[in-house]
């Protein structure tokens, strides 16, 4: 009998980082998927953070994800500010919008939809 092609990954050792200015985005690819894992410190903000190294004022990427620890926002164009905290599972169109920490404690947040795209040129 054959033995499964089982793989097991940790963020500590992630295939990919990002770093970015207050924070960093890293990168495990498992069984075809893409997964990131955002860890940003309070005062971050996408807009200003994010958006110069990537050329864009706004996020675009969709995102589907869940909040590990801390608070953060999606604020789009219309006015729509959205608090995601701990514990919550998250849906972000690939509307433009930008985002930051909430608070004074870090934010981490685990991506299952939209990481290899997040934070690249």
């Amino acid at each position: 009998m054959e033995s499964p092609d089982v793989i097991l990954k940790r963020f500590e050792t992630p295939d990919e980082t990002r770093v970015l200015v207050k924070g960093k985005f890293e990168i495990v690819r498992l069984g075809g998927m893409t997964i990131g894992r955002a860890t940003y410190e309070p005062g971050w903000k996408w807009s200003e953070h994010v958006g110069p190294t990537v050329g864009a004022t706004r996020c675009s990427v969709e995102h589907v994800g869940m909040v590990l620890s801390g608070s953060a926002t999606a604020a789009f164009d219309d006015g729509t500010v959205i608090e995601m905290k701990a514990g919550e599972l998250f849906y972000i169109p690939p509307i433009p919008h930008d985002s930051w920490v909430v608070g004074s404690s870090p934010y981490v947040s685990l991506h299952f939809l939209g990481a290899d795209h997040y934070a690249k040129k």
